[in-house]
């Protein structure tokens, strides 16, 4: 990971278009827009379902990049933040300009908010770009940022869909990729202070189709199919 903040400096500029690929194209219309209201959707259903108001909330965004989902989520919380290794990727997002707090991670591995400031943070495809020996860390700063009871979320690319794989592996942008199963993904909150609180899988239908049975992968959650998969985990 210590060599994450110069490389997506590099791609800062040219970040979307070095993510085109023709299978993920033809999954997403419109480009990355559908992935993030996927995941923004995905999380607002948690705390839905739990009856808990996000409005009185405090979110981070943990390796946010250019800012796409927290800023999809702004208005559904009290407040909202990112953090990102890479000062040219926060830069071009104009995170600042939108009213939304982003810091600059000096130190990759190191979260630069204090103890207890949010109730909840979530990690989107980060820790496949983390080293192996380097993701307990990590999640123990998610934990540490967390009020008592805060909820975490990491959302993953699912190694067990053969396209996923595919895409990743000639996607510039993951070319130090190291994809995690979700049995490491809840394994790592269970050692770091959380109580894993829901997994599913989600992305199994295009957007040219979700908006008419896009209901089903309610259904199929626990199938390991889907092109993503999340867990979120309660601090305990």
């Amino acid at each position: 990971m210590n060599d994450l903040d110069p490389e997506f400096d590099r791609f800062s500029a040219s970040y979307e278009q070095l993510l085109k690929d023709p299978l993920r194209d033809r999954f997403a219309a419109n480009g990355t827009e559908f992935f993030h209201s996927r995941k923004r959707d995905l999380i607002l259903d948690y705390f839905r379902r739990r009856r808990i108001d996000t409005h009185g909330l405090a979110y981070l965004d943990l390796g946010c990049g250019k800012g796409e989902l927290v800023c999809l989520l702004r208005d559904a919380f009290a407040k909202v933040a990112g953090c990102d290794p890479s000062g040219q990727m926060l830069k071009a997002g104009g995170l600042d300009a939108r009213g939304i707090e982003a810091r600059v991670q000096v130190d990759p591995g190191s979260i630069p908010f204090d103890p207890g400031a949010f109730d909840f943070v979530t990690a989107v495809c980060v820790f496949h770009h983390v080293p192996p020996q380097a993701r307990a860390a990590l999640a123990r700063e998610m934990r540490r940022v967390l009020k008592p009871g805060g909820v975490a979320a990491i959302i993953e690319h699912n190694p067990f869909n053969p396209i996923t794989r595919l895409i990743v592996s000639r996607t510039p942008v993951d070319a130090d990729a190291i994809l995690l199963r979700p049995m490491e993904t809840r394994g790592l909150f269970e050692k770091t202070g959380f109580a894993v609180d829901q997994s599913q899988y989600f992305l199994y239908f295009p957007q040219t189709v979700y908006h008419r049975i896009g209901k089903l992968e309610s259904k199929l959650a626990k199938i390991p199919l889907g092109g993503q998969y999340t867990v979120f985990g309660r601090a305990v």
